[in-house]
């Protein structure tokens, strides 16, 4: 179990260390990097998976349990924040978006085999569609709204979705092409990612370690809610056990950059708490497998 944990861990920290490599000797300026990452390659993975998804009734309880757990930590992290004096807009989507992709695809169909696939990208569906709407009100100024309806990876999501629910197919070769662009988010976010590690002193890792045991006090809270009241079949509750308590996206520092909230401390939050998970996931497959 664990060779399989490190073996999925790996590669998304080897692209961090590149990426930590090439800002400490290099120095490129990654914004307009990340800019054209968030403008096109990001809008393009989300459309080819939208696009494609499978749709039907079948998946109610579990569309409804991944709302739960994106959104009620995001509830729980309102009383800390006010309780605690920590920034709402930079603490709280950490803890509502987490690395369902590159990390929870993986992870799901290694453990529980193919039959996982299609409930994991259903999960990865539902984060990314909560977080380009209801994560960017959150982190928006002025009329959020006129925001998010002018971000191209919003206008992907909605151009997929109605596609898929009125059954239009997409000419094969767009797709294709789409599903190509959009490869290149996920290793461009981590490059960013490890690029401005270069800028976080020895105090991140007091905000990775906060982080971390905040997530998974919020997601237990978000799993048990989600284990007394939505019914689920054996396999998903398990998947959800692992849902609920992963670690940041990295896409939670790509917005926090795009809005200038704390950029520096989302970058902690993120990378300690994807290293942290090298920890705690065998713990949280132990209890899932054992249900």
């Amino acid at each position: 179990m664990f060779e399989q944990v490190v073996s999925i861990l790996f590669p998304v920290f080897a692209l961090v260390v590149v990426g930590f490599s090439v800002g400490r000797w290099l120095k490129p300026d990654f914004r307009p990097i990340n800019r054209i990452n968030m403008d096109t390659f990001t809008p393009a993975l989300v459309f080819s998976s939208l696009v494609s998804m499978p749709l039907n009734t079948e998946q109610v309880p579990l569309l409804s349990a991944s709302i739960v757990a994106v959104l009620l930590p995001g509830i729980v992290m309102l009383l800390w924040c006010k309780l605690s004096g920590l920034n709402y807009k930079a603490w709280a989507p950490p803890h509502m978006f987490r690395n369902s992709g590159n990390l929870a695809i993986p992870l799901f169909t290694y453990t529980f085999g193919d039959s996982a696939l299609a409930p994991a990208v259903l999960l990865f569906v539902v984060s990314a569609c909560l977080h380009i709407s209801i994560g960017l009100a959150v982190l928006s100024e002025g009329n959020p709204f006129k925001q998010i309806i002018r971000m191209p990876i919003f206008i992907a999501a909605a151009s997929a979705l109605s596609l898929n629910l009125f059954s239009v197919s997409v000419w094969s070769p767009l797709y294709e092409a789409t599903a190509l662009l959009g490869q290149a988010a996920v290793p461009v976010m981590l490059l960013s990612l490890g690029a401005q590690m270069c800028n976080i002193k020895l105090s991140g890792l007091k905000v990775g370690i906060l982080c971390t045991l905040q997530s998974l006090t919020t997601g237990a809270i978000a799993f048990a809610c989600i284990y007394w009241l939505i019914p689920l079949p054996r396999m998903e509750l398990q998947m959800m056990v692992l849902f609920t308590m992963l670690p940041p996206a990295v896409m939670n520092y790509l917005f926090a950059e795009r809005f200038n909230i704390e950029p520096v401390k989302v970058a902690s939050m993120v990378l300690f708490g994807n290293f942290f998970s090298i920890l705690t996931l065998p713990l949280l497959l132990t209890f899932a497998l054992s249900l």
